[in-house]
């Protein structure tokens, strides 16, 4: 199986991590307790003021810059709590203070979640620090994940979807994902992070795996998408064909796709940009590759009048 290395659950980078003890997971083991995320009651309000706030200035900005094209392919790359100083994040996730981009980075997209859903990445405020001094293109990317029972408990009722009435065996698990998307709008707002599209990264999450219901992970994936646009975001997906299957099944979203190719090559990476890569019925828009432990990113073919548009410019 492909490793990614968008930071979400397998995606730690190869040989980093210190050893932690294993999770037993036979049915008559005892589960040591996850770390229980707390979402603020007022969330949706808390997202409706950073969305408005993020999304009109972003509009005034940008009205007069032209041209809204790029001559690709555009090289970057992708930051998150692994790149954090040693010892941050929750017990699941301690930050490994891997490097930073290189020099030639003209992009860099900053991940929000710190592995699973409603964990932030404990060091993002610096991170956009970092970019913002150096000018480069900023954008974001979140993990979406399964909820844990009390999570979903929790969060089932809250959000657009009726859990009454309607038919919709699936309408909680939407809703937690209407969380989650509302939680890392708030999470880039608090960190000074004005993106205009977020990437939804889909992939296997240690300790918070998806379920054996595709049907269900796949109303959590669309949940977070409605959440996002509803507050006006954009949205693309990160994964690979055979892991958007393993999770959602034959979900198809048609919205634009960044492939990850693992640790291979940029050649590699821009052949993920090909008709044979398809994740779900969305375009090419970038292709991913690990090289000295660093996640590095290229633009895809024919994407050039869209570049701008998945960044803020500081």
């Amino acid at each position: 199986m492909l490793v990614l290395s968008a930071c979400g659950g397998s995606a730690e980078p190869p040989q980093a991590e210190p050893a932690q003890p294993a999770r037993s997971t036979g049915p008559q083991a005892e589960q040591e307790p996850l770390t229980v995320p707390e979402v603020p009651d007022d969330l949706e309000e808390r997202a409706d003021e950073a969305a408005m706030a993020d999304l009109a200035a972003l509009a005034e900005k940008e009205a007069g810059r032209l041209p809204r094209a790029v001559r690709g392919p555009l090289e970057g790359s992708d930051i998150s709590w692994p790149q954090c100083p040693r010892g941050q994040g929750i017990p699941e996730r301690r930050t490994l203070g891997l490097p930073m981009p290189l020099d030639s980075a003209r992009y860099v997209v900053m991940g929000l979640t710190n592995g699973p859903a409603f964990f932030p990445n404990p060091c993002l405020a610096e991170q956009v620090s970092w970019v913002r001094e150096r000018g480069l293109l900023a954008g974001a990317y979140a993990v979406t994940s399964y909820p844990d029972p009390q999570t979903l408990a929790e969060l089932g009722e809250r959000g657009p979807y009726d859990t009454g009435g309607s038919g919709d065996a699936y309408a909680r698990q939407r809703n937690v994902g209407y969380q989650q998307a509302l939680f890392n709008i708030t999470t880039m707002r608090e960190a000074g992070l004005p993106a205009p599209m977020i990437w939804v990264d889909v992939e296997p999450v240690r300790d918070w795996e998806w379920s054996d219901d595709l049907a269900a992970n796949a109303a959590v994936v669309e949940g977070a998408r409605r959440g996002y646009e509803d507050k006006g975001y954009r949205i693309g997906i990160y994964s690979t064909a055979h892991l958007w299957a393993q999770a959602v099944g034959g979900l198809s979203l048609g919205v634009p796709e960044w492939r990850a190719a693992g640790p291979t090559s940029r050649a590699e990476a821009l052949r993920r940009c090909g008709a044979s890569y398809v994740v779900q019925g969305g375009p090419a828009a970038m292709g991913q590759w690990v090289e000295d432990d660093r996640d590095l990113n290229v633009t895809c073919p024919g994407t050039d009048e869209q570049v701008l548009g998945w960044f803020h410019r500081f």
